[in-house]
């Protein structure tokens, strides 16, 4: 990357709040870094999933107002009683941001922005969705507090549409809310709450919501524009409908 690219994404993140991105919530923020995921998630009948990368990547500022992730698409681990271990790789995904308005912490600390998630069949044939998935999202947050300590909201709403196979996949509605302090720098407590509306498909009509715990750990300095970010979670599931039980969950991140 050039010397031009580097000073249009720094401007880009300068006039945005500086808030942390969140272990589960997409952040409304656009940020450049690359991503590696790790989850350990149990289902009901004593299913268990690890997703090795969670989907994450590359993600770039190539405007003043836009951010491109570009997914590595995950490699996940399904076992259950009485079956066959099954590996493979699931679908790769994209995500566009357009950063609608923002504020960084000096004169409103507010953002909103709009996403185009695309998930494009490519897994395999234990997890590929094996349909185009087109999730479009609006995103907002406010923050309160400076640049050293605070404490922000940052929320989510999306509804995930498959080009076909309703029946199989249905169109789930996903509301996503961090609430995130910043304390001493480099520590950033969160709790956050998803709620999932399951719209057609096999579970049309039920409603879960999950509670999550973390903390995020950064921004550490590795060189001249590197910095190091690590968190992690524990979500639940405490709605009577659970497509999951809970989830064990590890992000780290080199920001550039």
């Amino acid at each position: 990357m050039d010397d031009d690219w580097f000073a249009r994404s720094d401007a880009a993140k300068e006039s945005q709040p500086h808030w942390m991105t969140p272990v589960i919530t997409v952040t409304p923020r656009l940020e450049q870094e690359y991503r590696y995921d790790q989850s350990f998630q149990a289902r009901p009948n004593d299913v268990d999933l690890t997703n090795y990368g969670g989907g994450k990547g590359l993600e770039l500022i190539p405007t003043s107002s836009t951010e491109l992730i570009i997914g590595v698409p995950a490699w996940q681990v399904r076992t259950a009683p009485g079956k066959p271990t099954e590996r493979g790789a699931l679908d790769e995904t994209f995500l566009l941001k357009l950063r609608l308005v923002s504020r960084n912490e000096e004169s409103g600390n507010f953002i909103v922005t709009a996403f185009l998630g695309l998930s494009i069949p490519t897994g395999s044939a234990a997890f590929s969705n094996n349909h185009a998935i087109y999730t479009p999202t609006l995103a907002a947050g406010k923050g309160w507090g400076d640049r050293h300590q605070g404490f922000d909201i940052q929320t989510t709403v999306s509804i995930a549409i498959p080009d076909s196979g309703m029946k199989k996949l249905g169109e789930p509605i996903t509301w996503n809310t961090a609430f995130q302090g910043h304390l001493f720098e480099k520590f950033w407590p969160e709790i956050e709450v998803n709620y999932s509306h399951f719209k057609d498909g096999p579970n049309d009509g039920k409603d879960q919501w999950a509670l999550a715990g973390g903390i995020v750990f950064g921004r550490f300095e590795l060189g001249h524009r590197a910095r190091l970010i690590v968190g992690t979670a524990y979500q639940e599931t405490v709605s009577s409908f659970k497509s999951f039980r809970h989830t064990f969950l590890l992000t780290g991140r080199v920001a550039f």
